[in-house]
């Protein structure tokens, strides 16, 4: 009785929401501490795995659709009986002085004039069925390596990143961004990598409708629940999802989602939508990824501040949060939560103020309880570590802050594999 309760006060916030009723954020009771994942909107605490189930983990998910991201797009369903229709671009089986195959595909969406997007794939030959990471990249593929054979995005891009002219990429990017994405030493360890450009799926800009977003129905920018910039790049790591589980190199129950930054917003979004996903890597994702939203740190980046210089990565309900995130129903230990019982690592840099270490390692601690309420061990550490000292190996939620900057290096894809090796192999 009690777990049937629960679920028709769910049903009663969802059809709310469906009817365009949910609360507005001014009038949301403030909670000044990060929300407590078992505890329903009504009071109720979750007592049960089957409880946190059936209840709070679709409650969740409706209330990050309403006030943070933006409703999950309706596209397209694929699985082993209708597999996402692709085709190989090129394959070369000696790749990486021979020890590994590297290939690029086009994925194809929907109705032949979508958008496409382009897996480029990289797989150890020794090892059968590999465990594969996979992510979304800023600026093409062809930026991860200088093989002249990987195509050139043909569509808009930002002109900060390497060989890109007129928003545009061309030849001069090739290999631009390769120490991003070590694609020959994460297969000498064994694992597969898969990896396209976002603007596959929507390119990172504003006020365009475009990509996806032109593509797919929606009700417009005035709908504050309007599928935002973010949500359709996880959306976008889905559809790797659905190929890459088809592939006979590829493990499909040790997908793990990687990103950096934005992406890393993306990756973590990605992990707690699709249970498919094994692992979750965020690195440096910071406010509406890895960082908390309600924080005192004048150093970090703040609701306000995000929404206000990147607005079309969030719905637009999120921007009304700037001025008083304690109203926000949800924090991001909330969607850490609702990866459990699924392995989640932190990556952070000591010099990274502004992504906000300190409040990830909160936020990690903040998941916890949902981790052990389903029979596992979440942060095994009751204090932020020094820099280069990673907590990887005791519980299934792993942190990692290293000396430098923001950036994704191959030292921190060392740490990723190091914490992969613990959960995928």
């Amino acid at each position: 009785m009690r777990a049937l309760l629960i679920l028709l006060g769910v049903i009663t916030l969802m059809t709310n929401a469906a009817a365009g009723q949910p609360l507005p954020p001014a009038e949301l009771p403030s909670h000044p501490t990060l929300p407590d994942p078992l505890v329903m909107q009504d009071g109720t605490r979750v007592a049960s795995a089957a409880e946190w189930r059936q209840a709070r983990r679709p409650e969740l998910l409706e209330l990050f659709e309403t006030y943070v991201y933006g409703r999950v797009p309706q596209g397209p369903a694929y699985d082993s009986q209708t597999p996402l229709a692709h085709r190989v671009l090129f394959e070369d089986r000696r790749a990486f002085d021979g020890i590994g195959t590297l290939r690029e595909v086009e994925l194809m969406i929907g109705s032949p004039d979508w958008p496409k997007i382009y897996l480029l794939i990289a797989t150890p030959n020794d090892v059968p069925r590999a465990p594969c990471f996979v992510g979304m990249n800023f600026a093409g593929n062809h930026q991860l390596t200088d093989d002249p054979r990987v195509r050139l995005p043909d569509g808009w891009m930002p002109d900060r990143h390497p060989g890109v002219v007129g928003n545009r990429a061309t030849d001069a990017g090739r290999g631009g961004q390769a120490d991003d994405w070590p694609l020959a030493e994460i297969v000498r360890r064994g694992y597969a990598v898969a990896a396209f450009y976002c603007g596959d799926i929507q390119p990172d800009r504003p006020g365009v409708r475009e990509g996806m977003r032109a593509t797919l129905a929606a009700d417009g920018e005035a709908d504050p629940t309007e599928t935002a910039t973010v949500m359709w790049w996880a959306w976008g790591i889905q559809q790797a999802v659905d190929y890459l589980r088809t592939d006979p190199a590829i493990d499909p129950d040790r997908i793990a989602v990687v990103g950096h930054s934005r992406l890393g917003k993306t990756a973590l979004l990605a992990g707690a939508l699709d249970e498919r996903i094994a692992l979750t890597v965020a690195n440096q994702a910071g406010c509406g990824g890895s960082g908390p939203s309600r924080h005192d740190d004048p150093k970090a980046e703040t609701v306000k501040i995000i929404t206000e210089k990147f607005p079309h990565w969030f719905a637009g309900n999120f921007t009304k949060f700037g001025d008083d995130p304690s109203r926000l129903p949800v924090d991001q230990n909330c969607l850490v939560a609702m990866c459990a019982p699924r392995p989640v690592l932190f990556t952070a840099a000591a010099d990274d103020l502004w992504a906000n270490p300190s409040g990830q390692f909160e936020v990690l601690q903040a998941a916890s309880p949902t981790y052990e309420l389903l029979g596992v061990d979440g942060l095994k550490a009751d204090a932020m570590p020094a820099a280069d000292a990673p907590l990887l190996g005791d519980g299934r939620l792993g942190y990692w802050i290293r000396s430098g900057k923001h950036a994704m290096t191959p030292d921190d894809w060392k740490i990723y594999m190091d914490f992969a090796d613990r959960w995928l192999k």
